[in-house]
């Protein structure tokens, strides 16, 4: 299947049970509206099944991996090595991502997209390498078009098969690659027009000076490559990363397969910038989690009209806000199920 084909089974989500989840949850016993974003979440994934009432959700956490040309300007202050060492901690169960998917309830999967080195000796990673991580962005494409596409289309892939081979109903992108809040940041700058220093942060936790050659890296790769604001996968080719690309495949993924998709911090939103460019209709099945400590990460939500669920200065990645979030999701739909009306009650309606 094409990247095309995906775009074209993108629908919007079912208007008449969003219309008919928002009167039973005005209908229940509480204020209209008490619940706030929890009855916001609660009729988009009602409306995004086509389902009045909701089972619980069969989560899955998908990590990819990649690294970024980029890291050689010296924008990070950990070493590249970090992303493959990181990958392993993932494989076995050490990570912050780990523990807190865990804590919800998630599964997990790890997929080598970019990786600079191979990693045969781990048997659960997931071997999708479209290329051994992206070109230096400040002198030219960070990829070609094509390897852009197909690595969207492995994360298409993955979802596929997570829904059709799992009945997986609530997926949440992460990431890992050293360097890549560079890219996000460059992309955010590229669509919005805001300045790079304005949206450009401290990422791993790099000093003043550090973040100077940062800011310049990022300016110097928007000057090279000029990317073209109306498309996505020309951005996404020249200024992202691999592991960047394979979530916006999650997120088309998603959107594609009906079920809902859950946004982490600065680079999983970086690609859902890509995602809703490249498929407007695609912002529909998101469901912001956090606000990243990363300046950029407030613009990339308006952008989106996202509303992040939690404001904890997460800066992690790794979906550990979307781990937060999954209970969440469940905590709307139980609402929707469980929840007595004034009538069921026998309260008095204060709603007119």
């Amino acid at each position: 299947m094409s990247l095309t084909e995906i775009i074209g089974k993108i629908k919007p989500i079912d208007q008449e049970i969003l219309d008919a989840t928002q009167e039973h949850l005005n209908s229940l016993t509480k204020p209209l509206g008490s619940l706030g974003v929890l009855e916001d979440i609660g009729k988009q994934v009602a409306a995004i099944y086509g389902v009045f009432k909701p089972e619980l959700t069969k989560k899955k956490v998908v990590i990819m991996a990649g690294d970024h040309g980029v890291a050689e300007e010296d924008v990070s202050c950990f070493p590249q090595e970090v992303t493959y060492q990181m990958v392993r901690n993932f494989i076995n169960g050490g990570a912050g991502i780990n523990v807190l998917a865990r804590h919800a309830g998630a599964e997990i999967v790890c997929v080598d997209i970019g990786v600079k080195v191979d990693m045969h000796d781990l048997p659960d990673l997931v071997n999708k390498k479209v290329a051994y991580g992206t070109q230096n962005m400040t002198k030219g494409p960070a990829m070609t078009r094509s390897e852009a596409e197909q690595a969207i289309m492995v994360g298409v892939e993955i979802v596929k098969d997570l829904v059709e081979k799992e009945g997986i109903t609530l997926v949440a992108p992460g990431d890992m690659g050293i360097a890549n809040t560079t890219s996000s940041s460059a992309i955010i700058a590229a669509l919005s027009g805001l300045s790079v220093d304005k949206v450009v942060g401290r990422g791993s936790g790099i000093d003043n000076e550090r973040l100077k050659i940062k800011i310049k890296a990022i300016e110097k790769a928007l000057t090279v490559n000029k990317p073209d604001k109306q498309d996505g996968l020309d951005i996404l080719a020249k200024v992202g990363g691999l592991e960047i690309a394979g979530m916006t495949g999650v997120i088309l993924g998603a959107a594609a397969y009906r079920i809902p998709v859950i946004i982490d911090g600065f680079n999983s939103t970086a690609a859902a910038l890509i995602a809703a460019t490249i498929a407007p209709l695609s912002r529909q099945y998101m469901i912001g989690s956090h606000l990243s400590a990363e300046p950029g990460h407030k613009y990339m939500l308006a952008y989106l009209e996202l509303q992040p669920m939690l404001t904890m200065n997460l800066r992690l990645g790794e979906a550990t806000g979307s781990a937060l979030v999954m209970s969440m999701v469940d905590a709307a739909i139980k609402i929707l199920r469980e929840m007595a009306t004034f009538e069921e009650a026998g309260v008095a309606s204060g709603n007119s």
